[in-house]
């Protein structure tokens, strides 16, 4: 691998974002935790899907249709080996919302009862923790929430605690969207199977940025999002045991999803199908194979060490600013490239539109994790996350930034 400085720049020019100007300046891209930016490769993969095989897939008998069909399963066969899965283990999604709704629809509904114990954690995105409070309230159920450090890390003694209580499901995040926080998955999901729960993880901030395997991990079920993975939006993916797929009722129904439907007898299609009703995603399955295929080529070790690098560099001159309060832990081993923080006396929206103003572009408000924002007292955050693109002149351009909103506000 080249220098990372020169390694960046090439990969710059993959991105035809990058041409644009943001309020006449450089676009410095700093919001990839809420969706990533696209490579020329996985836009042009997604245009010739469309001019040279447009068609339904599964049902034609034509030679496109069949072409179609066989890049789709190419596309699930190499998405799922990128994340240590079989073909068969995958399930295409929307996006890892409707990926982790399906479990607590499909699996939650048919397993849980009353009087049973579902764990989340206080640190995950609303799509982690709403579909097991609805599915709790549905079943009479009881949802127990694991604790936060101040720090930003699990609390070790609130998820025993949680665990003995012999739980039905534990879903918690691999990486926290708003702290940062890598957990330990492969731990934790020993731990959960050890308590006889089910282990649901979302993989959403992980999956785009580190090496990961569900079958080292061990988890029964992960969620991910393509759009942040260089990917086209509206398509994510569902890994699930194939034991615990085949077992489950379908979640949603109507064509693809069954192999005969007759006025008194219906019966559902083989995994994972039964869980993909009506036409799919065909050209976000094959952009998303290409931005596998991309971020192979960079190796992902060397994703997560880039991010380790920008990260480190970020809160090593954030820190210094006694004004400028940052959120999760400040070791970069147990942190993923995302940092959010507050500017005192500032709004999160105030600071993320001055630094529109230079052409930063970050995230500010709740970031879908309103317990998050309980936990630390706030009514919101700023949030600034690295990805391939980003580079150190990005990383200075944001404290500059913060210093233009401490000017602007009279902040010392």
């Amino acid at each position: 691998m080249v220098e990372t400085s020169e390694n960046v720049q090439k990969i710059r020019r993959d991105f035809p974002i990058f041409s644009r100007l943001e309020n006449g300046k450089r676009l410095v891209y700093l919001d990839s935790a809420a969706t990533s930016q696209r490579p020329v490769q996985v836009i042009n993969a997604v245009r010739r899907f469309y001019e040279q095989m447009n068609s339904n897939v599964h049902r034609g008998l034509y030679e496109m249709s069949e072409e179609a069909t066989q890049a789709y399963e190419d596309a699930r066969s190499n998405i799922a080996s990128f994340i240590g899965a079989k073909p068969e283990e995958l399930v295409f999604t929307r996006n890892a919302t409707e990926a982790l709704n399906l479990v607590a629809y499909s699996w939650g509904r048919a397993n849980v009862r009353e009087g049973d114990v579902i764990v989340t954690t206080e640190m995950e995105h609303h799509s982690n923790f709403l579909p097991w409070k609805l599915l709790a309230t549905e079943k009479n159920a009881k949802l127990e929430v694991v604790k936060i450090t101040d720090e930003g890390l699990l609390d070790e003694d609130s998820l025993d605690e949680k665990l003995k209580l012999g739980p039905k499901i534990v879903a918690f995040t691999h990486a926290s969207n708003v702290l940062g926080t890598i957990n330990d998955a492969k731990g934790i999901a020993k731990r959960v199977k050890d308590a006889g729960a089910i282990c649901v993880l979302d993989g959403a901030q992980s999956v785009p940025h580190m090496p990961v395997s569900v079958k080292e991990i061990g988890c029964d079920f992960m969620a991910f999002s393509g759009h942040k993975m260089l990917g086209p939006m509206g398509i994510g993916g569902l890994y699930g045991r194939y034991e615990l797929l085949e077992a489950m009722p379908p979640f949603l129904t109507g064509g693809e999803m069954i192999k005969e439907v007759h006025i008194g007898e219906v019966n559902w299609n083989d995994v994972p199908y039964k869980f993909e009703a009506g036409t799919p995603n065909v050209e976000g399955a094959i952009g998303l194979s290409e931005a596998v295929n991309y971020l192979r080529s960079l190796g992902m070790d060397w994703v997560r060490s880039h991010e380790k690098e920008l990260t480190a560099y970020a809160l090593s001159l954030m820190v210094k600013e006694s004004s400028v309060q940052v959120y999760g832990p400040l070791d970069v081993e147990k942190r993923g490239g995302v940092i959010s923080f507050n500017v005192d006396g500032v709004h999160a929206h105030d600071v993320a539109q001055i630094l529109d103003t230079e052409g930063i572009a970050i995230r500010s408000g709740h970031h879908c994790a309103m317990p998050v924002m309980d936990r630390y007292g706030i009514p919101a955050a700023a949030r600034a996350s690295f990805y391939i693109y980003n580079d150190k002149e990005d990383v200075e351009a944001l404290i500059k930034g913060i210093e233009k909103v401490k000017r602007v506000f009279s902040v010392e």
